[in-house]
Parts: C-alpha cells; structure tokens; sequence
C-alpha cells in the first residue's frame, strides 16, 4: 500500500500510440488542472514509450506543470506487465495522491493491475471528477480535499459518487469525451523529468510480431454536426433517412445502442454511456426515446432538436426543439427544405 500524500501531485496517463497523444488523456488535462489548482499541488503527465520528447512538450502546453517521461525500447509498444510495473515503480516514488486514466482500451485494462499492486481503490468510468470534504459516519472524521468519482451506476439510473479516503493513491478512469479538450498553451514552461525504467525481456511474457489497428470509420467526438437515430427509425432501410439528413446538414450519422444492437449500423456511430459521449454543436435525435445511457453521451451538445411521435418521450425533456410527429413525414421534409433553400448550418 503507498502511504497516503494529501500533498501529493496530480496526475495523468498520457496513453500514446507510435507517439500520437490519445485524445482522452488530452481531455483529461484539462480537469485535472483544475483538481491540482484547487489542491494547490502540481500537475504531471506520465509517459512512457520511446522517443517521445515532443509529446512532452505538448503535454506542458496542454498545462501540466511537470512531465515524468520514462523511455525505454521495451516499452515502444504497450504491454500489460511493463507499463504496470513502470508506472506502479513511479507512483511508489513520487507518491502522487491523484492518478487518472482515460478509460480507453487500455487504461481500463491498465489501472486495475497498477491498483491491485498499489493496493488502493480504482472506480472506473467516472463522468465527472471534483474535490470536496468528507465525514465518515462511524467516527465521524472529516477528511478535506478527497477526490469525489462520480459515475452512472445501476444501468445508468443513478449518478453515484465514490470516495475513498484511506487508500491512496486515489485513481479513476474517465469517460471519453466527458472532458473539453484544452487549447494549448505554446507559451507554457514546464518540468522534464527523465525517469530510468528498470525493465527487462523477462517482464514482458508476450512476443508481439505486428500490430495492427483499426481506424474507426467516424469521429463522432470531431463532428459539428450529429443526426442521430433510434429503434424508433424501424429498419435498417429505413435507416437511409438518418444517413440523408446527416449528409446534407455535413454532419455524422450516429445511433442509440437499441439501434445498433439491431443492426441498423455499426458500433463506431454509437452515441451513450456504452458508446462515445460528444459534444457537438447540433444534435438531432431522431426516433430515438431519450433513455438515461443515451442521454449520458449527449446531454451537453449546444442544440439538440428532437422528433418522435411520443409527446412524452424522455428526450424532450434535453432538447431544445421538439418536433412531435411520424419521422418518416418530418425527416424527407426536412431534408426537402435543406435542399430547395440550399441551407448551410
């Protein structure tokens, strides 16, 4: 177990691939310099790979005020065992009080094993991330400044918040797309730390021979513009109108999960707490009910425009423009309109 530091640093994972900074731990620095401000500690990056002194620099213009850079040929391509062992080595010096992970494919494989070793708490998937006190009932102590990892539980039917006050370093992972993404900063200065990683073939039990890695076809997080649909669309054919409008708006195709578990399209468009959770500048859901997974991903998009039959459908309870009404009348006059009056959003 490492001792607790409740002056210990702040810190992030900075997960890359052949040096390209995942867009999830860049996101998550912009939360964690607010957790480190309010804690008045500092901020650091972690990173791990080869040859990846630019990406540090990136990372202090991003607003971390120091970057621990462990380099080493073994640890070019991500493993298990040798990134859990680099990291966990760090944490057991530095003794940070905060460590967070993008809760990507491989932070959340990663920050288990890094917990387990450490001995402390993990609470995964977190939406939302804040300091705050608290008093634990039985002998009614109040401890300040504990990190407050809030997250859906039971489905997505309740908002819980987890906190753990005696086992530290305090770790979570976060949501992609949950976070804004920060604007660099290219007149930052910041702290390099070169840190020596002691690592050897023995550590690494896999032979990778190639590595290949499949480009999603769409980036929802990217797109200004989202046409979402639902089951209520009926069909996968029918799943055409969805496809129509979100072209001639220049925008994304997306879906609930309802919608891609029944096979109108495929998992990179889906939208909600399994799915990618965005952000952009008009949302419009069509066919789709509005249940809480589903509004997880995309309550905090600038306009959203909702069309459903049902008056009472949950989703009219985010939009800001609700359209009742038979998809099918109202999406081909839509797109009809668009098309006549050449449009531009």
């Amino acid at each position: 177990m490492i001792e607790v530091n409740r002056e210990g640093e702040v810190w992030v994972f900075a997960e890359q691939h052949e040096g390209r900074l995942d867009d999830t731990p860049a996101e998550l620095m912009s939360k964690a310099r607010h957790l480190a401000d309010t804690l008045n500690v500092k901020l650091a990056a972690v990173v791990l790979g080869e040859g990846l002194e630019d990406l540090a620099a990136r990372l202090i213009q991003y607003g971390a005020d120091k970057v621990y850079l462990a380099e080493h040929p073994l640890l070019r391509t991500y493993q298990t065992n040798s990134y859990a062992k680099a990291i966990y080595d760090l944490i057991h010096k530095h003794a940070p009080q905060i460590v967070l992970y993008g809760a990507t494919v491989t932070g959340r494989d990663l920050a288990p094993r890094i917990a387990s070793a450490a001995k402390a708490g993990l609470t995964a998937d977190c939406t939302d991330l804040q300091i705050g006190d608290h008093t634990t009932p039985k002998d009614k102590k109040v401890h300040k400044n504990l990190l407050f990892q809030i997250r859906p539980a039971f489905g997505g039917n309740i908002i819980a918040t987890i906190i753990n006050h005696d086992r530290w370093p305090q770790m979570a992972t976060v949501r992609e797309g949950v976070m804004p993404m920060p604007e660099p900063d290219v007149t930052r200065r910041g702290e390099l730390v070169e840190e020596k990683v002691t690592i050897a073939q023995p550590d690494l039990p896999l032979e990778i021979l190639e590595e290949h890695r499949r480009p999603k076809k769409v980036d929802l997080k990217a797109a200004r513009i989202i046409v979402a649909g639902g089951a209520g669309v009926g069909s996968k054919d029918n799943f055409k109108l969805i496809w129509d409008l979100a072209n001639c708006l220049g925008g994304a195709p997306a879906a609930t999960r309802a919608a891609v578990d029944l096979g109108f399209i495929d998992h990179d468009h889906q939208v909600g707490q399994t799915g990618t959770t965005v952000r952009p500048s008009l949302y419009i859901a069509v066919g789709i009910s509005g249940a809480i997974q589903h509004q997880a991903g995309m309550s905090q998009s600038q306009k959203i425009v909702a069309i459903n039959n049902d008056s009472e459908a949950p989703i009219f309870g985010v939009a800001h423009y609700k359209i009742v009404g038979d998809l099918n009348d109202v999406v081909p006059k839509m797109i009809k309109s668009i098309k006549e009056k050449s449009v531009k959003v």
